[in-house]
């Protein structure tokens, strides 16, 4: 138990906030983006600087604490925060430099992706991030990092240049392909196990107006439109991105009003190009089965990325569940046809993302992220705002998945997993764990860093 003398000294070497559960903030800071977590930690250290890390670190050893990591707290399984335990908060760590005449991006702990967007777009780039800006730098990037830019600049990983790091003794190093390597390895999708990442160092990409948004069609061309996108996608430009979805019409705009709160398909796609460049690949879908609805136009790309956070608020109760697919079989189809009809709340939706193209060109082995040569990642979501519905997303999302892992990769995305359990996590990292327990060995060997999708030591 802590005691106010020992969390004063504590406070006397820590230039952030020191926050207790007698703190009036203490509620409020305790939230995360998943409405559904709902833990009490003993103490938050909001550090300012790399320092602040040093000394919360030397804190929770010493103390003996069980402690937790948060970057933006967007995490699924909510590992950011921790029961009883030390969190070490990098909110106040958010900046983003651009250097324009290298194109690289030096991103704090701290930051979301709208932060690093609004700063790159003004230079005309970005940095390959998700789907939602709302998302944490720092848990999308130590995850492995699929999203829009996929096909043409590979995950966020592929465009991780080096990382600042304070490790479970207290000690800063720098991880990059030249000092520290086996730990830059381990950092480029191991997650949270090895030490508080405290600045990203990426590379930008050349990347300004795109044009982008969704088209719909109705439900019961669901099935032709899962099969036309399968073909589609896997020789298609590495230009074009667009994930599949099953989804309920969001009552706003854009969508018209005949279409709100109806079950139905869409595809939402981007494209760095021109309008007329874009049509030309695109045409043919339009032509095979004319969208019900579509708003694809040209946009910064800024606004592609915060397109969802509206929809999609801090608070609302998420039960996540993900696999990799190496095809979308018509069996696979069929089942996907099933549960989609049974879609059980608004915010509820199953997305199938491609992450072939220019990530296929990195080997299986070059990171910890196993499933390089997988064509889908899919993601399920049930989503509410209402607690009293947590039974009913939760068992959607698991029967879903159920329905659908026989015919997957066999392991689930880092970013996409609930607390599942070792052999989940294992899965995750398939023929690459062996070498990531070896590093956890070196740089964490008393699993310090335990609360994540947790990778144990190899024991002598």
């Amino acid at each position: 138990m802590l005691n106010k003398e020992t969390i004063d000294q504590f406070r006397g070497q820590f230039r952030g906030d020191v926050i207790e559960p007698t703190d009036p903030r203490y509620n409020e800071v305790r939230k995360v983006y998943n409405g559904m977590i709902d833990r009490k930690p003993a103490l938050f250290a909001q550090c300012t600087d790399v320092a602040d890390v040093m000394a919360a670190i030397r804190f929770g050893r010493d103390q003996g604490m069980r402690v937790s990591i948060r970057g933006g707290g967007h995490n699924a399984a909510g590992l950011g925060i921790c029961d009883d335990g030390l969190v070490i908060d990098l909110c106040k760590m958010k900046y983003v430099h651009v250097d324009p005449a290298s194109g690289t991006v030096r991103v704090g702990g701290g930051c979301t992706w709208s932060d690093v967007d609004h700063a790159t777009h003004a230079f005309g780039l970005a940095v390959p991030c998700g789907f939602v800006s709302s998302t944490g730098v720092a848990g999308l990037t130590l995850g492995g990092g699929i999203g829009y830019l996929t096909r043409q600049y590979g995950l966020t990983i592929d465009n991780l240049l080096a990382a600042d790091v304070v490790l479970a003794d207290g000690s800063f190093v720098v991880a990059s392909a030249t000092q520290n390597a086996d730990l830059f390895w381990a950092l480029r999708g191991g997650g949270g196990n090895f030490g508080v990442v405290t600045s990203f160092l990426f590379q930008g990409r050349p990347v300004s107006t795109v044009c982008a948004g969704p088209m719909l069609w109705e439900l019961d061309q669901a099935e032709d439109m899962m099969k036309w996108y399968r073909e589609f996608i896997a020789t298609a430009p590495e230009e074009i991105n667009g994930f599949f979805a099953v989804m309920t019409v969001p009552p706003g705009p854009p969508f018209p009003e005949a279409l709100h709160f109806k079950k139905m398909c869409a595809i939402v796609w981007c494209y760095p190009g021109t309008m007329e460049q874009a049509n030309r690949i695109l045409d043919p879908v339009r032509a095979y089965r004319k969208p019900a609805f579509e708003f694809f136009v040209p946009m910064p790309f800024p606004m592609l990325q915060g397109m969802f956070d509206g929809l999609y608020p801090p608070g609302l109760q998420w039960y996540w569940k993900g696999d990799f697919f190496n095809e979308l079989s018509d069996a696979a189809i069929a089942l996907h046809l099933q549960h989609a009809a049974k879609l059980p709340t608004l915010h509820s939706t199953m997305h199938l993302y491609p992450i072939n193209g220019a990530a296929h060109r990195v080997g299986k082995s070059d990171t910890p992220w196993a499933y390089r040569d997988a064509a889908l990642c899919q993601v399920i979501v049930g989503v509410d705002p209402d607690p009293a519905n947590q039974g009913k997303i939760t068992d959607w999302a698991k029967g879903y998945h159920d329905a659908l892992h026989p015919y997957g990769a066999g392991g689930g995305y880092v970013n996409f997993m609930m607390e599942e359990g070792d052999d989940r996590v294992r899965a995750t990292y398939g023929a690459n764990y062996d070498r990531l327990s070896a590093v956890k060995a070196k740089y964490d060997p008393s699993n310090f860093f335990r609360v994540n999708q947790n990778i144990k030591a190899a024991t002598a």
